[in-house]
């Protein structure tokens, strides 16, 4: 079996490509090598950020991947990442000036280029309905998890247990999800209850959307001899997932820098590491190894989302995101290890 470091072989890589990249950008930018260190050292921090707040993303993909076709294994690990990279660090955040600022793709990358500090402006103040559309989605993915009659391990039995017996109350995530989104629009200002409530709901609709989708789409490659296995409807699951979970990400690098090209840098460099990790948990087998790891990422995906919906209020620095998922991952795998010993005792 290759060893751990084998599977980072191609994020180092592109770690010391990435870097060399944003030192030359500083450079470029600047023209003293202080702003090249500079650019340098903002690009690493970028890495560490994503590469912190996706642990539980890397577990949610490896738990999916593994009931993939290896076809499309092959292809999200591939294609997936090259839309992780360039769609959601690059084109998203374009995408967004675009929409906000009524202008054409090719006048928001020279604004990105020209005038970074306006465009930190359009994209923070489409931050709510980022956050009202990402926390909506991921709450809908975590409640999922915990409220299935299918669920067999229970790692917090006091309330998983409750919640998988709620399990045939059909619609209760939903209604519990709406409930919170009512919650919040009660208490924002009269004039951002209109952006928070579309976005709400354009995130309830597309987890909807995408699940029937990838029902009937794996369904339809069952029907022609792909066996029981995801196809392109677990594939397009996964590449909203990985979007709602980018949405935090990309946000808080505009606290460190307004440089479009640095932030794609810094977190496509965390992303080749997301994915590294991905495929040492599938090929591995660490999920089935560790018991409550998947736990742990549901509950750290849930915590998430309640920060994205509190982030409309208040500001909730990235450390705090990164620390929080990174620790009920880190007390799943202790809990883990510790199973594992009492079974083997």
């Amino acid at each position: 079996m290759a060893t751990a470091l084998h599977y980072f072989r191609w994020a180092f890589l592109v770690t010391i490509l990435g870097l060399a990249l944003a030192f030359w950008l500083g450079w470029g930018y600047d023209h003293r090598l202080a702003g090249a260190i500079s650019f340098l050292m903002i690009g690493a921090v970028l890495a560490i950020l994503e590469i912190s707040l996706s642990f539980d993303n890397a577990i949610v993909n490896a738990n999916k991947l593994a009931q993939m076709t290896p076809v499309w294994q092959k292809r999200f690990l591939t294609w997936g990442i090259l839309i992780a990279v360039f769609g959601m660090r690059i084109i998203f955040p374009l995408l967004i000036v675009v929409i906000a600022a009524g202008i054409g793709p090719w006048d928001a990358l020279v604004l990105a280029a020209t005038k970074p500090n306006d465009y930190a402006r359009i994209i923070g103040e489409a931050h709510m309905s980022i956050a009202a559309f990402g926390g909506t989605f991921l709450m809908m993915v975590a409640l999922r998890y915990f409220i299935d009659e299918g669920k067999e391990v229970d790692w917090i039995r006091a309330l998983e247990c409750q919640l998988r017996r709620c399990a045939s109350v059909r619609g209760l995530e939903i209604a519990f999800v709406l409930g919170i989104v009512l919650v919040f629009a009660s208490v924002l200002p009269h004039g951002d209850v209109g952006r928070f409530l579309f976005a709400s709901v354009g995130g309830l609709l597309t987890f909807l959307g995408v699940e029937v989708l990838g029902h009937v789409l794996d369904r339809r490659e069952a029907a022609m001899g792909a066996a029981a296995q995801g196809g392109f409807g677990a594939f397009l699951y996964l590449e909203v997932l990985d979007a709602s979970f980018s949405f935090d990400g990309v946000i808080g690098a505009f606290a460190l820098t307004h440089n479009l090209f640095l932030i794609a840098i810094g977190l496509g460099i965390g992303a080749m590491y997301v994915r590294s990790m991905t495929i040492m948990l599938v090929e591995r087998q660490t999920l089935s190894e560790f018991r409550y790891l998947e736990h742990g990422a549901f509950y750290s995906i849930l915590v998430l989302s309640i920060i994205m919906f509190a982030q409309t209020l208040w500001h909730i620095p990235e450390l705090v995101t990164g620390v929080l998922g990174s620790g009920f991952i880190g007390v799943a795998l202790i809990s883990s290890i510790l199973h594992n010993r009492r079974q083997a005792a």
